[in-house]
């Protein structure tokens, strides 16, 4: 069952209201060494983690509270990226320097399956109709794998800097961002190059599509924002609120909010309507990685550890932000 969605709030003073009264920050120990990745399951009862302790930890959310399910242990290199099935609430997908890609089923506990890939993997995307799996490895190769037989069924060699690889909502464009500031969109199967979009002056480092559709974001290392309109591949407003360059983002289940993290101590919240500022949760270090919630206004993420190497404190944490000041 998935949890009722948080009705949307439209008006962007009643936005910022409510994070005025939901900005606490709860953290959780989850490994022994730094978080790369966060995602929540579709329904949003899990929240799952990657590490460069080689291990996948889940969660579920009970109330406002993370309470640990399982350390999912396999992998023998740090896991980048993880992803999950855009409609099963089970199934888990994560890319490991180990030169594999593992399915972890999250209700028995167990790996569904191990997908042998050439390279070292870096990062991840499950189409959203779940047929495919892609993943890109550091010599810029991307391998789509067949979920019927988790069989790799195409291969595609990049002759640039593959940063980050994504999917519209109807699984037929597969999107990839570069070293020269570019996104390139794919058709699929077919792997037809469609367009070539100049997207920032600066390496592009990561994308995100938006759940309703709508939009797309690119955030860059010249510390910008570009948020696109998906049908008509047009910038329709840069965010400039950060310093330095962009390596997460996540939009809210509405697409109204925009996270975009970076080695900034802020996570800046911006509103995909106006480009004004909603809100920013305060951090001590680099963000890895950020998620909102599927169906409510909650944000998981995880920072690097800027502790002295002896004082471990915050390394593996991730943490939640968007907790009601009086729960």
């Amino acid at each position: 069952m998935k949890e009722a969605k948080q009705t949307p709030i439209e008006d962007l003073a009643d936005l910022r209201s409510y994070f005025t009264s939901h900005n606490v920050i709860r953290e959780h120990i989850a490994h022994s060494s730094k978080v790369h990745s966060v995602g929540w399951s579709c329904d949003g009862r899990r929240l799952a983690s990657g590490s460069y302790d080689k291990s996948v930890v889940t969660f579920t959310l009970e109330r406002n509270r993370l309470v640990q399910d399982f350390v999912f242990r396999g992998h023998t290199g740090s896991v980048d990226q993880l992803c999950w099935h855009a409609s099963h609430p089970d199934l888990l997908s994560t890319a490991s320097g180990d030169k594999s890609v593992r399915i972890w089923d999250t209700r028995s506990h167990k790996c569904a399956a191990t997908i042998a890939t050439k390279g070292e993997n870096i990062n991840i995307a499950w189409s959203p109709n779940g047929s495919t799996i892609a993943v890109g490895n550091k010599e810029d190769l991307v391998s789509f794998i067949d979920t019927k037989t988790y069989k790799v069924v195409v291969e595609e060699q990049f002759n640039f800097e593959v940063n980050e690889i994504s999917w519209n909502n109807s699984s037929d464009l597969f999107y990839l961002t570069n070293g020269l500031g570019c996104v390139h969109i794919l058709t699929y199967p077919s792997l037809e190059l469609q367009t070539v979009l100049k997207a920032h002056p600066g390496t592009c480092i990561c994308i995100e599509h938006d759940p309703t559709g709508r939009y797309f974001a690119t955030g860059s290392a010249d510390a910008l924002v570009s948020l696109w309109d998906v049908n008509e591949l047009a910038c329709l407003r840069v965010f400039s609120r950060l310093e330095w360059p962009v390596r997460t983002l996540s939009f809210s289940f509405d697409g109204r909010l925009l996270a975009s993290g970076s080695e900034d101590h802020i996570i800046d919240i911006g509103d995909t309507e106006t480009g004004e500022k909603v809100a920013e949760i305060p951090v001590q270090a680099s963000t890895f990685t950020v998620a909102w919630h599927p169906s409510r206004y909650l944000v998981a993420f995880a920072c690097e550890d800027k502790e002295p190497p002896e004082r471990k404190r915050d390394a593996g944490n991730l943490k939640l932000w968007g907790l009601p000041n009086n729960g």
